[in-house]
C-alpha cells in the first residue's frame, strides 16, 4: 500500500459545512503529536528563515531560501510570496531542512512586474487559487516525468490568472494575482467566519455548487488549524468567480474522490528539501504529496474538470482551461 492510500484509508469523513456555495468536509484523523517543522508563515515572523532572489538578476522560476534555524521549515503547494522581483507561488510543497541553503521551485503570479520593491519575500497569508493549483499539479508532474525538473507552465499560469481577472471585473496594472483577493476581500471574509477547524481535524475536501473540486491532508491537527484560513480563501475565490447554481454536493461525490485519491497512480522522486516527492495522475485527477521516512506531510489532490461525473465548464469555461498554451513570451521576464 503507497504511502497515500495508508494514510487516506485512516481518514475518516466529517460532517460537511457550508456558506453559499462553498461546502467543506472535514477529514478526521487520529491524535498526532505537534509537528516538529514549522510553517513558512510562522518561521518567518521568528525572523529565523530569509527568502530572496536567487541572484541580482533574478530566475523566475526559483527561490532561494536560507533557513538559519534549529527545525525544519514546511512551504506549502500554492503558497504566495510577496516582494523582491514579483510574486511567486511554490510549484508543490518543499520541506526545508534546519541551517540550510536550498533553491526552490516557483511559478510567478505577477506578470507585469520585473524590479525590487523589496530585498526579500514576505508572506501573503494566502495560497493561490484552488483551480489554479489544478494547473500547476498537471505539469508540474509533467515536469517531473520528462525532464526532471519541478516547472510549471509558466505560460499558462499567466493565461489562467488574466483569464480569470476579466471573468471576476478585476484590473491590476502588474497582472497580479493577490489583486483578485484585494477586489473581493469583503467576500472572502463572509466565507472565512462559516468554517472552524474541528479538534481531530486534518484535512479538508472542499466542493463548490454541486462538484467535489479538491482536498488537502495534514500529518497533524495543529498545521490544519493554522493553514484552514488559506485554504477556505483559495476556494472561495474559485466559489466567487463560479457563482451560486441550485444543488448541493453529495457525500457520495466526496467518498469518490477519496478513493480516486487513494487508488491513483504513485510516482516517486526525491524531494528538493527534506523526504520525497509523490505525484498523482490519472484520468480524474491530478495532485502531489510530500512524505518524509514513509510518514505523509502533505497531500493535494484535486478533481480535473471535464473528468467523469465532473461538471466543471458549467456557466464558465473551467473546463476548457486545464494547460492552456499562452501567447505570452517567457523571456520579457526571465
Amino acid at each position: 500500500m503507497s504511502t497515500v492510500a495508508e494514510s487516506l484509508s485512516a481518514v475518516r469523513l466529517g460532517e460537511p459545512q457550508a456558506h453559499r456555495n462553498l461546502s467543506l468536509f472535514p477529514l478526521l484523523g487520529e491524535a498526532a503529536n505537534a509537528p516538529e517543522y514549522l510553517l513558512l508563515e510562522e518561521a518567518l515572523a521568528r525572523g529565523l528563515v530569509r527568502v530572496t532572489e536567487v541572484s541580482e538578476g533574478g530566475s523566475v522560476p526559483e527561490l532561494l531560501l536560507v533557513n538559519e534555524g534549529e527545525r525544519p521549515v514546511l512551504l506549502l503547494d500554492g503558497e504566495e510570496l510577496v516582494g523582491a522581483k514579483q510574486n511567486r507561488i511554490l510549484n508543490l510543497s518543499v520541506l526545508v531542512g534546519p541551517h540550510s541553503r536550498t533553491v526552490i521551485p516557483v511559478s510567478c503570479v505577477e506578470a507585469g512586474r520585473w524590479r525590487h520593491t523589496s530585498p526579500e519575500f514576505a508572506a501573503s497569508g494566502r495560497t493561490h487559487y484552488a483551480s489554479g493549483r489544478v494547473h500547476t499539479a498537471v505539469s508540474v508532474s509533467d515536469s517531473l516525468r520528462d525532464r526532471g525538473s519541478r516547472r510549471s507552465d509558466q505560460g499558462a499560469v499567466w493565461a489562467d490568472i488574466d483569464a480569470k481577472a476579466a471573468r471576476m471585473g478585476v484590473h491590476s496594472q502588474t497582472s497580479a494575482a493577490a489583486a483578485l483577493y484585494e477586489r473581493h476581500e469583503g467576500s472572502l471574509e463572509a466565507y472565512l467566519g462559516a468554517f472552524t477547524p474541528l479538534a481531530e481535524q486534518t484535512g479538508a475536501l472542499f466542493a463548490i455548487n454541486s462538484r467535489v473540486v479538491g482536498l488537502d491532508l495534514f500529518d497533524a491537527p495543529a498545521t490544519l488549524a493554522r493553514v484552514l484560513a488559506k485554504l477556505v480563501r483559495s476556494y472561495a475565490l474559485d466559489a466567487l468567480d463560479e457563482g451560486e447554481r441550485p444543488g448541493e454536493p453529495a457525500r457520495f461525490d466526496a467518498e469518490r474522490l477519496l478513493e480516486q485519491t487513494k487508488s491513483a497512480p504513485v510516482e516517486r522522486f526525491p524531494a528538493v528539501g527534506l523526504g520525497e516527492d509523490l505525484r498523482l495522475a490519472s484520468p480524474t485527477l491530478a495532485g502531489g504529496a510530500l512524505a518524509l521516512d514513509g510518514r505523509l506531510v502533505h497531500l493535494c489532490a484535486f478533481a480535473l474538470p471535464g473528468a467523469a461525473g465532473d461538471t466543471a465548464g458549467e456557466g464558465t469555461d473551467t473546463g476548457t482551461r486545464l494547460v492552456r498554451a499562452s501567447r505570452r513570451s517567457w523571456g520579457r521576464l526571465a
